[in-house]
């Protein structure tokens, strides 16, 4: 996919005006349209572009026209899947993207630490707060009739267990129960003890080989309900973070559930990291950091991004772009 060209520097251009793509099944859009009017009249701005996604496509119309505009700052009102979107529509034209985080899960917000369903401040935020540049992911995906398509995540690619949680849970359900809603593909991946194999490459390392029942590769680390899966993972380190879930039978998940609930205690306190320097490593729970992993898998498996499913892929390599995003008041 060519990439965009640089939109000119609308300030430059005369007085400067904000661009909204809005999801609006998950917002009010008359609150946004006001507290938006509110702040471009405070500041002076002109009037601002409005982008809605739509049923037929993903927010990337939306998101591409907002970053042809000119617009000095692209408010995305959405979930996840929508930031994914402009994401990878507006990182290379340099536009900042000011989160107003309306979706279900939002858990690239959660992880910047801004406040949910606070659509005045998020507004605020994007015409008065200042830029950070932060890193993106990409995926290549290859299918196993030999295509190959690229991209962008922010939070989190998976592929095993992870991915069809993603993929065949009923998204009412998800909704509305959140993670109880993933007990059923959960249930049977335990008592069926799924693996899958794959070769994977970190960086210029040699190629190793491992059986996992899911691996999960990041640029952040807190799931819903503060559950800390990459303890190290950061937005803008220029790193990957990854784990691999490697239990051996139903023992094996008690310690998954163990490691992943004594993560923010050890990581997060100052008496659990020196505990933890002097307790034996999980074998059930993998980490590891690359700048490029490279997987091949023995068969096609499920893969998903940011919590949309992408289909099954034989392959995939994943990268990072230090600093390739901007984001406005984060």
């Amino acid at each position: 996919m060519p990439s965009p060209e640089r939109s000119p520097d609308p300030t430059a251009l005369g007085t400067p005006f904000a661009a909204v793509v809005v999801n609006p099944s998950g917002i009010d859009v008359r609150v946004l349209r006001a507290a938006v009017t509110t702040e471009q009249e405070s500041s002076g701005w002109a009037d601002t572009r409005w982008f809605e996604t739509d049923r037929d496509d993903d927010g990337r119309a939306a998101a591409r026209a907002a970053g042809a505009s000119g617009a000095a700052v692209v408010l995305v009102a959405g979930g996840d899947g929508t930031l994914r979107v402009a994401a990878e529509e507006l990182h290379e034209t340099g536009i900042p993207i000011a989160l107003v985080p309306t979706g279900t899960g939002n858990l690239y917000a959660r992880n910047l630490g801004l406040r949910l369903n606070d659509v005045t401040g998020a507004v605020r935020r994007a015409f008065h707060g200042t830029d950070r540049p932060v890193d993106i992911a990409f995926a290549d995906l290859t299918t196993a009739e030999g295509v190959t398509t690229r991209h962008a995540f922010l939070v989190m690619a998976g592929i095993g267990l992870d991915a069809s949680m993603a993929a065949n849970t009923n998204a009412r359900a998800k909704k509305w129960f959140g993670w109880v809603a993933y007990s059923d593909p959960i249930a049977r991946s335990v008592i069926g003890n799924r693996r899958i194999e794959l070769r994977y490459r970190l960086d210029d390392a040699p190629e190793r080989s491992m059986r996992a029942h899911t691996v999960i590769v990041g640029n952040c680390g807190t799931l819903t309900a503060g559950v800390l899966l990459l303890p190290a993972a950061r937005p803008d380190d220029g790193v990957l973070d990854a784990v691999a879930f490697r239990p051996d039978g139903a023992l094996g998940w008690t310690k998954v559930g163990y490691g992943l609930s004594m993560n923010r205690f050890h990581h997060r306190t100052r008496f659990g990291r020196l505990l933890a320097w002097f307790l034996p490593k999980s074998r059930a729970l993998g980490y590891t950091t690359a700048r490029r992993l490279q997987v091949t898998l023995d068969e096609p498996q499920q893969v998903q991004l940011d919590g949309d499913p992408f289909g099954t892929v034989v392959g995939t390599v994943l990268t990072v772009r230090h600093g390739g995003l901007t984001l406005r008041g984060a």
